[in-house]
């Protein structure tokens, strides 16, 4: 981005360049030939003769360059050193802009806490911002993209003994017409092809548009009309006024209050059902959610819509969200899920609504060397993520040992003969001697029936990390239920090295060693004389759709005698099976002789929705013992509630003749005599039955991974973390540090080395970023300090350019006039011109890359114009005399302005058309068009202003 902009910009000074070199034959041929001299420079002498010569006068801060009357060669070394100390000036003004902004987007990032009270009596405690965005963007963001051109003309005025001077009002306006036309015609160009950008507050761009329109056909009259030659106070006063009347005007607009509210409105229909959406603006507070704030419950019309209803998009955003974390797994399958989540951040806080001053301090940084804030500040997330993990493992590991069972439950049959616990000692001191006790408790097994009663004392010497405990099984030929007895770890002790007693510590989290969890295992005992229940452990188990392979387990209880098939099937619910939810599973268990548990696996399909609950069902049918006959022979079909499935067992390459098992015990009955009946009654008791739970509902749900990642990015950021400082070291590191300002985003995850192009601009703003370090960090009475003090040194920086310039322009033999729209409007609009491009691509709307153009237009006037003129007029009144401004150069530039301004607007209104979709981008021969138009409107801007100011066209 910034390449592609230095280079327009380096062709744009070269036209520049040529227009200087055709301005200053201007005056010669004038002047009829004459030889050039320095003569007066004011605005008095400006508008004496067309093509008067000038002289230049002492400055606000710098004196002049004796001798007045320097040889060709002198003249334009000093012509040079002016041209090159107004460059590096502009720099200066730059970067202590970049602290005003970041001041100004602390400010106007302040939140207060209110309570929605929802229908049910639910009460919702959320953030809102305290000032109005439409107000913000108007009164401290313009003023801080325009200050330097505000404080110029006032400097020029007060620094002028009073008096009206042509380079204030002149950069006022050549800096309108280089926002208006130069800067929208590049935004215009700038939107990736077929993708379109359209104004989302539309009233509030028509009210600041026609202001802006309003402000400059105002200067006209009170020059030509009103009062030819003569500012009044009432005047300046009222200039002044239309300020406050501008922005009430954008917030009524913007808040649909006073007429907005009965003006008629059109509807769409929501994208998710019964939803209803006005077509412009933000939409209403549901007529029955109330506000409460500073504990008054306030209904949803008028000021209490400033809660902004988010939530209504909230889906939308979450797809979004969604939709960035698949193609960035898809497009970096090899970069690790930190690094996914950085560059998601990176794209999410790329497209979050960010306002003007965010857009003018990245530009600044990333023109500066100072690199990409965004990246930077997504890479720090990360970072403190880590460090965080990190000392929260140091700070539960460091401190004390903890012994516990690893794992807590063991499962045995009962003629295992021992079953062994594990015991484990984690964190703490590993030099020291652990001791702790162990003890036997009877649960439904008992001691010495079912298993070998139990107490100990296990010691853990240094280095040490485990250790066994191996307990009996009592086994015998009964047939009984599955029992269980517990184990308890107690008494934890850290041995004194070198002596036989031990030193105890209290257990709690400041002792040396302490019991950690589980401190109790469980021991379950599987009987081994029959041939089994089996069931699921539970009827509904949840899953995560990013698990990938599920596991169920099948457990057998109460017997593990001999070979048990089971058969398995899924079944769909609301999961549908084939591929889309899960993949439909269906096949046989076989248990050996002892074996006490199998697991199912079944493939769940990923698909990464935000919010995904469906279900499906895993049944096990019949079990079936098998006889020894019956695993030799080959193979054998059985069904399984309809469904034919073939198991084959292992043996002979061709199977004898298999089985046919009905395993749902249906055909037809047998008479049997009392030995059959006796001898089944006994298989009976033995033979393997299904459990309590034989139907297993599995319920996918979503990937709390995903989920969890998607909220944590759909919270947004607050931007004045980005840009803000909270320390004078903060700032320093940031002024000597040369960071890589490219803006590719897959380049993210990788820390990329500055190039070269941000090392010699790093140097040569280096003087000034270690300058502007001492202004006081954004934490400081919540941006205050560093906005006035910015503002200030502002104003010094600005009186220095209004010299240069003056004294440049004398000495090459350009009236400020010429100057004024030629140099300096374009030097305090480079900034604005990065910050309004980067905007329009990141944008979603064209608000903050044009919209803002239009305000800012018209605050110049009203503060520029109206603060210095009111001033002059009310200090020449004091005097007794007149304050005169000449309307000649101004006048006609103001008109000149005006006229081309309804031409952009007018383009800009019917780019809305369905044809071409939006102010900003749109088909490509439009696109072209536009921006040719608008640069041919600067373009003749200067020249005609300039020809006028050289009386080869007539003015006023």
């Amino acid at each position: 981005m910034s390449r592609a902009g230095t280079s327009s910009l380096f062709s744009t000074y070269q036209l520049l360049f040529l227009l200087t070199i055709i301005s200053i034959e201007l005056p010669l041929s004038a002047a009829g030939g004459s030889t050039l001299t320095l003569k007066s420079n004011n605005t008095l002498s400006n508008r004496t003769t067309c093509g008067g010569n000038t002289d230049c006068i002492q400055g606000v801060i710098l004196p002049i360059w004796k001798p007045d009357n320097p040889a060709f060669t002198d003249r334009l070394a000093r012509a040079t050193i002016y041209f090159v100390g107004l460059a590096y000036m502009f720099l200066g003004v730059s970067i202590i802009a970049d602290r005003f902004m970041a001041s100004i987007e602390v400010i106007t990032s302040q939140e207060r806490q209110i309570t929605i009270k929802k229908p049910n009596g639910e009460k919702i405690t959320t953030t809102v911002r305290i000032w109005n965005e439409t107000v913000s963007n108007l009164t401290l963001m313009a003023l801080g993209s325009s200050a330097p051109e505000i404080l110029l003309s006032v400097v020029e005025v007060c620094g002028h003994n009073f008096n009206a001077g042509e380079l204030g009002p002149n950069t006022i306006v050549g800096s309108a017409a280089f926002n208006m036309f130069v800067i929208i015609g590049l935004c215009v160009s700038v939107i990736p092809e077929g993708e379109t950008r359209k104004v989302k507050h539309l009233r509030v761009f028509f009210v600041t548009a026609t202001w802006s329109v309003f402000a400059y056909t105002w200067l006209y009259l009170i020059l030509s009309v009103i009062s030819p030659g003569v500012v009044e106070i009432w005047e300046g006063l009222l200039t002044l006024f239309f300020f406050p009347l501008c922005v009430g005007l954008a917030y009524v607009a913007d808040r649909r209050l006073l007429f907005y509210k009965y003006m008629y409105k059109r509807y769409r229909a929501g994208k998710r059902k019964g939803m209803i959406i006005e077509t412009e603006g933000e939409p209403e507070l549901p007529s029955k959610v109330d506000i409460e704030m500073d504990g008054k419950m306030l209904n949803s019309h008028g000021e209490e819509t400033e809660f902004d209803l988010k939530e209504l998009d909230e889906e939308e955003s979450r797809r979004e969200v969604a939709r960035i974390l698949k193609e960035l797994k898809q497009k970096h399958p090899e970069k690790e899920t930190e690094q996914l989540i950085e560059l998601a951040n990176y794209q999410v806080l790329t497209h979050q609504q960010k306002s003007r001053a965010f857009y003018r301090c990245q530009a600044t940084r990333i023109m500066t060397g100072a690199g990409n804030i965004l990246k930077k500040h997504a890479a720090d997330q990360a970072k403190k993520a880590t460090q965080h993990d990190i000392c929260s493992e140091v700070s539960l590991n460091d401190f004390s040992s903890k012994v516990f069972f690893d794992p807590g439950t063991y499962q045995c049959l009962e003629n295992c003969g021992t079953v062994a616990l594990n015991v484990v000692r984690r964190g703490g001191d590993l030099t020291s001697t652990v001791s702790v006790d162990y003890r036997t408790e009877d649960g439904t097994a008992n001691a010495g029936s079912d298993y070998q009663f139990t107490e100990g004392t296990i010691v853990f010497k240094p280095g040490e990390t485990e250790k066994e405990i191996r307990i009996d099984i009592i086994d015998d030929d009964i047939f009984e239920e599955d029992e269980h007895f517990l184990v308890h770890l107690s008494n934890v002790k850290v041995i004194s090295e070198g002596t036989s007693s031990d030193k105890y510590e209290a257990n709690h989290v400041d002792a040396l060693a302490g019991l950690g969890l589980p401190c109790t295992a469980t021991v379950t005992i599987f009987d081994d004389d029959h041939a089994g229940i089996f069931t699921f452990e539970e009827p509904v188990v949840t899953v995560s759709e990013s698990v990938g392979v599920m596991e169920v387990k099948v457990i057998r209880t109460s017997g593990a005698r001999g070979v048990v098939v089971v058969p398995y099937k899924t079944m769909e619910g609301t999961a549908k099976g084939g591929g889309e939810d899960f993949e439909d599973t269906h096949g046989v268990l076989e248990f050996e002789n002892d074996e006490i548990f199998k697991t199912i696996q079944i493939n769940i399909i990923d698909d990464e929705e935000y919010e995904k609950n469906k279900n499906f069902f895993l049944e096990i049918c019949e079990p079936r013992l098998l006889e020894m006959s019956e695993r030799k022979g080959g193979g054998f079909l059985f069904t399984c509630s309809g469904r034919d499935v073939y198991r084959k067992v292992q043996g002979r390459d061709h199977p004898a003749p298999s089985a046919i098992i009905n395993i749902t015990d249906e055909g037809g009955e047998e008479v049997l005599t009392k030995k059959e009946e006796e001898e089944r009654r006994i298989a009976e008791m033995g033979r393997p039955m299904l459990g309590e739970h034989v139907k297993l509902e599995v319920i996918i749900e979503e990937s709390y991974e995903f989920k969890s990642t998607v909220d944590k990015l759909l919270k947004k950021t607050n931007l004045a973390l980005v840009i803000g400082t909270n320390s004078w070291r903060e700032q320093f590191v940031e002024a000597i540090t040369v960071s890589s300002g490219d803006d590719d985003d897959d380049d993210c995850g990788e820390e990329k080395l500055p190039s070269c192009f941000d090392y010699v601009m790093h140097f040569l703003t280096v003087f000034w970023k270690l300058l502007f370090a001492f202004v006081p960090p954004t934490d400081y009475w919540n941006g205050w300090a560093c906005f006035v003090v910015s503002i200030s040194v502002i104003g010094l920086l600005t009186a220095v350019i209004g010299d240069l310039a003056s004294h440049f322009g004398c000495t090459v033999g350009l009236k400020d006039s010429v100057t004024a729209v030629v140099f300096v409007a374009l030097g305090t609009s480079v900034p604005d011109t990065f910050a309004s491009k980067v905007a329009a691509i990141q944008d979603q709307y064209a608000d903050a890359s044009i919209g803002n153009v239009t305000g800012s237009n018209a605050v110049n006037v009203f503060l520029g114009i109206g603060v210095a003129w009111s001033i002059a007029a009310i200090f020449h009144r004091s005097k007794g005399r007149e304050f005169k401004v000449d309307p000649g150069t101004l006048a006609f530039s103001v008109t000149l302005f005006t006229i081309f301004a309804f031409i952009c607007i007018a383009v800009l209104i019917y780019r809305r058309r369905p044809e071409i979709g939006g102010e900003l981008g749109g088909p490509r021969v439009p696109k072209i068009l536009t921006t040719c138009l608008f640069f041919s409107l600067w373009l003749m801007y200067i020249v005609f202003s300039s020809l006028e100011a050289y009386c080869h066209i007539k003015g006023f």
